[in-house]
């Protein structure tokens, strides 16, 4: 950063540097130190501590709402980017959010003992939007609402509001305070349950205030500002490139949100007449704040990382669009009575309009409209109502209130106590703002573990993979604690699966089902460890999932030399691929999830990152499919809906093949493997005919592929031998280039391929053509004939040419069509069909199953190239062989010439 501009180079090319200009750009990675009350303060110039962000922020928004402008500021960048710190901040490094609260109520105070006569009030709402469906955080009932809250549009107004959200009247910041956190805790636990992931939640804080003030001739004002503070999900969720051509990509509304704000910024960007707000409930509720009245602020968090360059390259070109849209705002006033004779004149004419005889009155087209418009006159009711209250009557109830919140504290500070001397479990979460809400105490005796369809559970736990009865807690007299898992229950104890009664100790890690992380406090244990001065600091999110991974089996996979990008995509994908398969057992689908690594080599690439695919197995026919990573988190997400429709009793929860996400059509083809075949005997004019092994990407053989490549004239004849040796080419850079090149590839047939594949075809791309060539499809055969055969010309042929047939490999893919079956005709349970598999993969990994992995797919590829050269020297030495034979003779005869001629001169 510097000035308003922001720098972004390319790690992989430093020279490719970009540059964008913002109205401020701050950089708060490095260049602070921390003073004694946690404050990070400036240690550099070029740091940007909490209050330089507020001052060039957070004042304007202040200011615009007591000038009675509609506000909005909202986050936008990827997971632990920095969004929450700067608009949350902790500690007493504030961010933007509690600040604006804070000096709102200074302010009001303020005002307030200078004109007796003017009133202020604050009402306070928070709103988190996740899979398309919008939930009150104030209300958890919400949580429990099929497809969420309705997000409605006011036909008079053309605003967008979330029916039945709970506004509740505030006094102070510390009432604020209060409701986040109570909205906090409610949203932990609810995510918990619904095994929704935090980073793809948005969160939205809407501050309403309202201002009645007489003017210069006395009369009252009415003047209203409403303040949103959006946290949207993290920016890297909404690439779903990767699941293009996934036939539930539609489908899939935990991408929506976010894909569809942007682009609604690119309409806005461009000033196009139809903005796509309403495809989405986040753009419509934001529809104000980014094209209609509202002065808006956008914070874009980055991650200086050089591992997350394309995450930060694509939240600049974000921002850097988003600046170019223009709101209009204007003041929000008017006088009160105006305000109120208003609402009762638009009141008086949805009553006539509603109080039609026997259903749908005359005049309204539908019975949506109808409804909507009692909606409408009920929300009129309720805002007259509440324009008409006298101050006081309001101040009593924000007093009520206010009491109701002094009781909840002082519980809050009665268990915060006993936190201190009692046993507890307290939660992890991926969201550092939701760690630690949940507390479940484990009193002397035993504390029963178990879902809510359990026989009285002392701690209920709804999450994935909870049973009725899933474990008991016994805490004896001497305090110590025993965790007992039932039977047929997971539980993971600092990373490893537990089957039988563990103590536990301080800090010890415990999962329990598929995510329901926690960390258990042992007050005993800690007293002994801080006279010792040895406390360990507490764990954190990752570290316990890390633990969890490297322990379930993803050490096999991780390498030591393995990039920092892929072992981070590993660690994220792993849980995820747990879940999935846990919910195929749940749901009987069987299916099974595994981590694929696609290696560069394997696609004929000669360097690349290694790329993360899961193999989706169908256990009862053993059908394989390749899903790239955002096709199976596009998936995950859609497979989470339907289990929690599952759980909550839904009949309809399972749905038709064509819907279901943990079903794939057979019929979509599948790459069995590749053979890679050496061009270097064209560039020598040789003519090949060999059989290339088809290796899948573990480097497993998958049948043999037989490929020619035959120099041809340019009439398209095949050379004889004889004709080769006269055009016979020492050094292709120097003979070949600037020369006539004509050759022809033939694929004849493919032998030993999988009987599962009821169609099989070869592809390739050679060399710089724009498209792939393919033979024909051919079934009903393990070896099928081909006899495909297409004819190259280069004339002249170019020193790229010359060099990719002698360094390069033509990869020729092998796809398939598996067959299709009517299910599962072995009466197996998934979970049976999941053990079963083991098992044979078991065998196969110890000999004693059919085939085995080779020992590399580069030890193929060396082999097969060695075998080229060597055939390719072999026959350059018969050529050289060849020539000296010819050299010999003809130096005989010139000796015999030269005798005869000196006889005859004798």
């Amino acid at each position: 950063m510097k000035g308003n501009l922001t720098y972004i180079s390319d790690p992989n090319n430093k020279s490719n540097k970009k540059d964008f200009a913002f109205d401020y750009s701050y950089w708060s990675h490095d260049g602070f130190k921390e003073e004694k009350n946690g404050y990070l303060s400036p240690e550099s110039a070029a740091y940007a501590d909490q209050k330089k962000v507020f001052d060039d922020l957070g004042k304007g928004v202040l200011e615009n709402a007591w000038s009675g402008f509609n506000c909005s500021l909202f986050a936008y960048g990827q997971t632990g980017s920095g969004k929450s710190y700067s608009m949350v901040g902790y500690g007493n490094n504030k961010g933007i959010v509690p600040i604006v609260c804070e000096k709102l109520f200074q302010e009001i105070e303020g005002k307030r003992e200078k004109a007796k006569d003017s009133e202020y009030q604050v009402v306070f709402s928070m709103i988190e939007i996740y899979n398309e469906q919008a939930r009150d955080l104030l209300n958890p009932a919400s949580f429990k609402v099929k497809g969420g809250l309705k997000v409605r549009e006011n036909p008079t107004k053309g605003l967008f509001f979330v029916d039945g959200l709970k506004e509740l009247p505030v006094n102070s910041y510390q009432s604020i305070e209060s409701k986040m956190t109570e909205g906090t805790k409610n949203r932990t636990v609810a995510s918990t349950n619904m095994n929704a992931t935090s980073s793809r939640a948005h969160t939205v804080i809407g501050i309403k205030f309202t201002q009645k003030t007489p003017n210069a001739s006395g009369q009252s004002m009415t003047r209203v500002s409403v303040i949103n503070l959006v946290d949207l999900a993290g920016s890297e969720r909404a690439n779903s490139t990767g699941a293009e051509g996934d036939r539930l990509k539609e489908g899939a509304s935990i991408n929506q949100s976010l894909s569809n704000l942007g682009n609604c910024i690119n309409a806005l960007a461009e000033n196009k007449k139809n903005i796509p707000f309403r495809n989405s409930a986040l753009t419509k509720l934001l529809k104000n704040a980014l094209g209609g009245n509202s002065k808006t602020v956008m914070i874009a968090a980055l991650s200086p990382a050089d591992i997350n360059y394309d995450e930060t390259l694509s939240t600049l070109r974000f921002a850097d669009r988003a600046k170019s849209i223009k709101t209009k705002a204007v003041i929000n006033e008017s006088p009160t009575d105006k305000l109120i004779r208003e609402l009762k004149e638009e009141n008086e004419r949805l009553k006539k309009m509603v109080e039609g005889k026997g259903g749908v009155p005359a005049g309204v087209e539908n019975k949506e409209e109808y409804e909507n418009m009692q909606r409408e006159l009920e929300a009129n009711k309720k805002e007259i109502e509440d324009m008409e209250k006298s101050y006081q009557e309001k101040l009593a109830a924000i007093e009520a209130a206010a009491k109701e919140q002094a009781k909840e504290a002082a519980a809050d500070k009665k268990k915060s106590e006993q936190r201190k001397v009692m046993p507890h479990l307290w939660n992890l979460n991926e969201d550092p703002a939701l760690t630690g809400i949940v507390c479940h105490f484990t009193p002397q005796g035993d504390s029963k573990i178990g879902n809510n369809k359990g026989k009285n559970p002392d701690i209920i736990l709804s999450g994935m993979g909870m049973l009725p009865e899933h474990a008991v807690i016994s805490n004896s007299k001497d305090q110590k604690i025993i965790l007992k898992p039932c039977a047929g229950a997971k539980i993971c104890l600092n990373g490893n699966e537990i089957k039988d009664k563990k103590e536990l100790h301080h800090n010890d890690r415990v999962q329990f089902g598929a995510n329901m992380l926690f960390v258990f406090h042992h007050p005993k244990d800690y007293t002994a460890l801080a006279k010792k001065k040895k406390v360990p600091p507490e764990p954190t999110f990752e570290q316990a999932r890390d633990e969890i991974s490297q322990n379930s089996g993803i050490n096999k996979i991780l390498d030591d030399k393995m990039d920092q990008m892929l072992q981070q995509d590993l660690m994220e994908i792993w849980p995820m691929l747990n879940e999935a398969n846990m919910m195929s057992e749940e749901l009987d689908k069987q299916v099974k999830f595994e981590i694929a690594l696609i290696a560069p080599q394997a696609v004929g690439k000669k360097s690349g990152r290694t790329e993360i695919k899961v193999k989706v197995k169908d256990l009862p026919t053993g059908n394989e499919f390749m899903w790239d990573k955002n096709t199976f988190t596009n998936r995950k997400y859609m497979m989470q809906e339907m289990y929690n429709n599952y759980i909550d009793g839904d009949a309809d929860w399972d749905k038709p093949k064509n819907e279901d996400p943990f079903w794939e059509d057979p019929n979509n083809p599948y790459l069995i493997g590749t053979a890679h075949v050496h061009m270097m005997a064209v560039a020598y004019n040789f003519h090949t005919d060999e059989t290339f092994l088809i290796t899948d990407y573990r480097g497993i053989d998958q049948g043999q592929l037989s490929c020619k490549l035959l120099i041809t004239s340019k009439n398209g004849k095949v050379l004889s031998d004889k004709e080769l040796d006269e055009i016979a080419i020492e050094d292709p850079s120097r003979d070949l280039v600037g020369c006539c090149l004509n050759f022809k590839l033939e694929i004849p047939c493919v032998r030993g391929i999988n009987k599962k594949y009821s169609q099989v075809y070869c592809a390739y791309q050679f060399y710089i053509d724009d498209k792939k060539e393919q033979t024909r499809e051919v079934g009903g055969t393990i070896n099928p004939d081909f006899n495909f055969s297409k004819a190259y010309a280069f004339d002249p042929a170019t020193p790229q040419l010359v060099q990719y047939l002698e360094q390069e490999t033509l990869v020729i893919e092998v796809w398939g069509r598996q067959k299709s079956s009517d299910g599962n005709n072995s009466g197996l349970s998934t979970r049976e069909l999941s053990l079963k598999d083991r098992k044979g993969a078991a065998a196969k990994a110890t000999g004693k199953g059919k085939g085995g992995a080779r020992a590399d797919d580069k030890e193929d590829d060396a082999s097969s190239k060695s075998n080229i050269e060597a055939m390719t020297y072999k026959r350059r030495m018969e050529r050289a062989e060849q020539k000296l034979v010819r050299f010999f003779f003809l130096f005989i005869h010139q000796q015999k010439i030269l005798r005869f001629s000196i006889l005859l001169f004798l």
